[in-house]
């Protein structure tokens, strides 16, 4: 069970008010009746009932079953003899934080017979007392039915939403952990290898300077290369670093879809020809943002990426089964702004197509790269 440490609920259906009120309704019953036996009898009920609500909120396992029955009888009895059927729902909002399956519709099954039977059978004994609240009465059996459900349905998916951020946390720990060992396994091939062989031929050709200097200048013509050449790696290797490679980003939003739950399908070549580094920088970001928001704002259970490409550009269709994009104020605000600025930059464009779901169609035309030559610094 949850640790609920407040009398009134929290994130219900009914404002803060309305519970005050029903904490205070309990009072007015009771003091109407003319035994001043009756109304302290009634005022030991309340107290008992609020107690027992407490010490379940703080119980774990067996003993919250113990304190629920305890409460339903008092709430029945409530109801029988003062008329007061409103600590049902006190009763069917804490059943519906009930985490087990089974334990929930268990005491939902117990909880709604006894209190219809509880309703019924004071109509009988106090006939006038009810037909004056009728209205009251039937709204708190609609709680009593709804209420429940209702809260079990938002527990269950706040633990799914819970279990859906965490998973994304480790994978992107994971990607991170993954990206330093490729980059260590890198440095080492690169740099590691390199540096040991200029190292040797330094001290050969410092050992070869007055005893063969031919020989000694062949070897720091080595070295040189050898320097130019690691020097190269590294730029490579950064620029790989400072950009990201779209056929990366579709593992990665693979997993993230998967983790969501949502069907993807991928139609094209990843692999971009002849695309400068930036362009496919920017539709990585571009493909990245879409994606999120498909998970956190279209309820959708399929998304499909298409990649188009041609001699002029490069098109990337997202589509999703979800809402509609006219639904995603969130996304509307923040994403799109984001993503047609990314693509401003590039002289792209981002086309929305709303029908039976939705469809973002991101088009970059290619960009003529000029390659300088490879200079010593």
């Amino acid at each position: 069970m949850r640790s609920w440490f407040h009398i009134i609920p929290r994130n219900t259906w009914l404002s803060i008010y309305a519970w005050i009120i029903f904490c205070i309704l309990p009072f007015y019953f009771i003091l109407r009746s003319a035994s001043i036996l009756h109304i302290i009898f009634g005022i030991i009920m309340i107290i008992l009932f609020f107690m027992g609500y407490l010490l379940a909120s703080g119980s774990k396992s067996g003993a919250v079953y113990v304190w629920i029955s305890f409460e339903m009888a008092i709430s029945i009895f409530s109801t029988v003899y003062f008329g007061y059927v409103y600590f049902a729902l006190f009763l069917a909002f804490f059943i519906g934080n009930v985490k087990r399956l089974s334990g929930f519709l268990s005491l939902y099954i117990v909880h709604l017979v006894t209190t219809i039977a509880a309703v019924t059978f004071g109509f009988f004994i106090e006939t006038s007392l009810f037909i004056t609240q009728l209205p009251f009465v039937l709204v708190s059996i609609i709680g009593v039915i709804l209420l429940p459900f209702n809260m079990f349905n938002r527990n269950r998916r706040e633990v799914l939403e819970n279990q859906l951020e965490n998973a994304n946390k480790k994978i992107s720990q994971l990607m991170v952990m993954e990206e330093r060992h490729r980059i260590a396994r890198d440095l080492h091939d690169t740099l590691g290898q390199k540096l040991s062989l200029i190292g040797l031929k330094s001290d050969l050709a410092a050992k070869l300077l007055h005893v063969n200097p031919e020989s000694a200048v062949n070897e720091l013509n080595d070295i040189n290369q050898t320097a130019r050449s690691a020097l190269k790696e590294v730029r490579e290797m950064v620029s790989d670093m400072k950009g990201a490679k779209l056929e990366e980003e579709v593992v990665r939003i693979e997993q993230i879809l998967k983790a969501a739950q949502i069907n993807f399908k991928i139609q094209g070549d990843i692999h971009l020809r002849d695309t400068p580094l930036l362009v496919e920088n920017v539709l990585c970001m571009c493909l990245k943002e879409a994606v999120t928001n498909v998970v956190k704002h279209s309820k959708a259970s399929a998304c499909t990426v298409s990649i188009r490409q041609s001699n002029k550009e490069v098109v990337v269709e997202v589509y999703d089964n979800g809402i509609g994009i006219a639904e995603r104020h969130d996304f509307e605000g923040n994403g799109l702004d984001g993503m047609k600025e990314r693509l401003e930059f590039v002289n792209g464009s981002l086309e929305i197509v709303n029908l039976e779901g939705t469809t973002l169609i991101i088009r970059v035309p290619h960009v003529i790269q000029h390659k300088k030559k490879e200079e010593w610094v």
